[in-house]
């Protein structure tokens, strides 16, 4: 009798067990679902209270968006993403080419070339592309700024592509002959012999490209010209990537501007974009080679220009492409507006 009575207890707790797993579920359900047609609501409510002005495309359509790219850090295959949609997006890209690729505009040019760029209608919308310091559109008195964009690289991985690009080029133009063509010496070996092809201060270079066009800028190890850079990137940049981020960036860039860059992300995984440019025969540095540059103060202040980017695009990453609790994502509306 004992047993049928413990029988008849367990039975009656795994019942109320069974219940109460359902109502939780239920419940579960049931939040979920309103979290849902909040949602909804929100969105539905938001539309009249978030204002467009009536010109939308019109604004749209004078867009301007420079990318004062920096020298191998993946900026070709980006660049080959925007000429792939210029056409199917209606947009316009014209690459800046400056006398013997200097990095850093006379005065009268960043003038005129700050005055064309926002009254050249004719191309807008546009993207300009090309390897130029950062140029400061507010100084120069123009009453429309452009959007600025950028991607930054590890500086030493930078520096040691570029010594051997000049060595043995790249698969991008594999018949042209660079100017050290045929010398043979590893990044190893020059660091080890102090070579000038491989001295630490051949990485400075994405600093003075995000500082501007000041000659403190250009000066290997300026602090003021880090601090400048930095104050920049974050005030003046709309989106700073890292090439070891790529994709991302250009999931960023179509989330935040898919005026330009709508389809990018697709684009870019189903095309050969993403290794449009790789520099040939290159040998990664031993780890004494690695210390000894480490120890020098211009990798330590880019490579610190290059956390901080890390830092602030994972940042800006985040806000923009994760989703909210419930599985939407952010919107914003305008409630409360007073009075009717």
């Amino acid at each position: 009798m004992l047993n049928v009575h413990k029988i008849w207890l367990f039975s009656c707790l795994c019942v109320v067990v069974i219940v109460v797993l359902y109502f939780q579920a239920e419940i579960a359900r049931l939040e979920d679902k309103y979290n849902k047609l909040e949602y909804k609501f929100a969105q539905i409510h938001s539309e009249p209270r978030q204002f467009f002005p009536k010109a939308i495309e019109r604004v749209e359509d004078d867009l301007v968006v420079i990318y004062n790219r920096v020298p191998k850090t993946g900026s070709t295959s980006f660049v080959g993403v925007a000429y792939d949609l210029c056409k199917k997006n209606h947009f316009k890209v014209l690459h800046i080419n400056i006398t013997a690729n200097m990095h850093v505009m006379s005065l009268s040019n960043q003038y005129k070339f700050a005055q064309n760029v926002t009254r050249w209608n004719d191309v807008k919308p546009a993207l300009y592309h090309g390897h130029m310091a950062f140029l400061n559109f507010e100084r120069l008195g123009t009453n429309s700024r452009p959007i600025f964009i950028n991607l930054i690289r590890k500086p030493l991985d930078r520096l040691v592509s570029y010594y051997y690009f000049l060595r043995n080029g790249d698969n991008f133009r594999p018949h042209l002959v660079r100017k050290k063509h045929g010398d043979k010496m590893t990044f190893d070996e020059c660091v080890e012999k102090s070579q000038p092809d491989c001295d630490p201060n051949n990485m400075w270079l994405q600093v003075p490209f995000f500082c501007g066009h000041s000659s403190q800028c250009w000066k290997p190890g300026s602090h003021w010209a880090l601090q400048q850079a930095k104050q920049n990137l974050v005030n003046h940049y709309l989106v700073v990537g890292v090439t070891e981020e790529m994709q991302d960036f250009i999931s960023v860039l179509e989330a935040a501007l898919p005026r330009f860059f709508k389809g990018a992300t697709e684009h870019y995984l189903n095309s050969n974009k993403s290794h449009l440019r790789q520099t040939s025969s290159k040998l990664e540095p031993n780890q004494d080679t690695i210390d000894r540059i480490q120890q020098s103060n211009v990798w330590k202040m880019e490579n610190e220009l290059y956390e901080f980017a890390l830092e602030h695009f994972k940042f800006v990453k985040k806000r923009l492409l994760s989703k909210e609790p419930n599985g939407v994502a952010q919107i914003y509306f305008y409630e409360k507006i007073r009075p009717k």
